[in-house]
């Protein structure tokens, strides 16, 4: 059986899952909510022409709003409001869905607002769970609208983070950074660098705002200091497998492993590295990104990966995601012949026979356990996204929501 024929298995499987267990999930957010299933089902009917996984998918995304007209409240971009509503955005993008510019209450907005200043004021600026998540959505609403008014409300947002942005950094001859918290129970602070949590996010969000010629000059800058800073922490130790630690404790550089995922480590800093010099004009860059990207293709063995589970933050199906976009962009055989070995990585690793399609997500840290999971972020909503973003022959815009296309 080819490998094609088990992905498109796999996604008949992930679908009949997500139609008998996505009524258990009471969040809405893109990586965590129901929003994110709506995604699977929208792309699954595009990829097959068939109209029945449309219209689940415009079931699932009716819920999420009834959620919100009820009284759901968390505002974040993984888990709430603000992730719905970006999948709103992309559904209309994609022509899913027909919706005006002011389908969603102008009071979601303000509200949204609020939590964006209320994180702002203690430093959150987190891309899943605090401010930068906020802005991303004012982002694409800002690209969207098509009325003036509209457009200059959510420059003044985007300002407003930007102005922050600055205000809060921390620069020193390496370049600029952001402190937050790294290990909560133990109070310790530093520089993360990661994509899920850290500065690549904020470099990855800034050249995405950069693109917009009203805002490039603003932002420069700081993208050039941003990546200046990050790519002054890579290891000096050339025997590791990783380019870069996790993080920077006390502006002290100390070689270190990082996993290969989405989530942490070289793959989500090099593609933000490699947007970056993209839209700054800057060839040196964009071709030291690449060398760190393509340099991880050779991480083969999934114990010294770190790969434990198949979904996307962390697991064999990002990792493909990320190549194969690569292979997209660059045309470069390294990295088509990546995406299929962890496509047949992903695919032996439906072994689970509790599982939802054969897969579970490995909880650590206090868990400690294999747990069944539906959502994009960790479960098979996402594992079927990766899957037709791999198979699909028209380009895939939902991986936008991982600051990956």
């Amino acid at each position: 059986m080819t490998i094609e024929i088990q992905l498109r298995n796999k996604l008949k499987e992930i679908s009949e899952i997500l139609d008998a267990k996505t009524e258990k999930n009471k969040e809405i957010g893109v990586l965590s909510g129901v929003s994110g299933v709506a995604l699977f089902q929208f792309y699954y009917s595009k990829f097959l022409d068939e109209d029945i996984h449309a219209d689940k998918g415009a079931e699932t995304i009716t819920k999420a709003v009834e959620f919100i007209n009820d009284g759901f409240t968390y505002p974040t971009f993984c888990t709430g409001i603000a992730g719905a509503c970006w999948v709103l955005e992309i559904l209309k993008e994609e022509e899913f869905v027909e919706l005006d510019d002011d389908f969603l209450s102008s009071d979601l907005d303000s509200y949204l607002l609020e939590a964006m200043r209320a994180d702002i004021k203690t430093g959150n600026y987190d891309f899943l769970h605090g401010a930068m998540g906020y802005g991303y959505y004012f982002l694409k609403r800002y690209q969207n609208v098509t009325s003036e008014e509209s457009k200059t409300k959510y420059k003044d947002y985007l300002d407003e983070l930007i102005a922050e942005l600055k205000k809060s950094s921390k620069k020193n001859d390496s370049g600029m950074w952001w402190e937050s918290v790294l290990k909560q129970k133990e109070d310790i602070t530093g520089c993360n660098l990661s994509l899920s949590h850290g500065i690549s996010s904020m470099v990855n969000f800034l050249s995405r705002i950069a693109e917009h010629k009203e805002f490039y000059d603003d932002v420069r800058e700081m993208l050039e200091q941003t990546v200046k800073y990050i790519l002054h922490c890579r290891n000096k130790d050339k025997t590791l497998t990783a380019t870069f630690p996790n993080w920077i404790i006390n502006e002290d550089v100390v070689d270190n492993n990082s996993r290969l995922a989405w989530c942490y480590g070289d793959l989500g800093i090099g593609i933000s590295i490699y947007r970056a010099g993209k839209i700054l004009g800057d060839t040196q860059i964009s071709d030291e990104a690449i060398a760190i990207l393509k340099y991880s293709t050779q991480r083969r063995d999934i114990e010294e990966a770190g790969v434990l589970d198949a979904g996307l933050c962390h697991g064999a199906y990002g990792i493909l995601l990320i190549y194969n976009y690569l292979y997209k962009k660059t045309n470069d055989v390294a990295f088509k012949e990546a995406s299929d070995f962890w496509a047949q990585k992903a695919l032996d690793m439906a072994i689970h026979e509790q599982g939802y399609a054969g897969y579970m997500v490995w909880r650590g840290a206090e868990e400690e356990k294999w747990k069944n999971e539906v959502s994009l972020l960790e479960g098979v909503a996402g594992i079927g996204l990766s899957i037709i973003s791999y198979l699909a022959p028209f380009e895939t815009k939902w991986d936008e929501c991982l600051l990956i296309s």
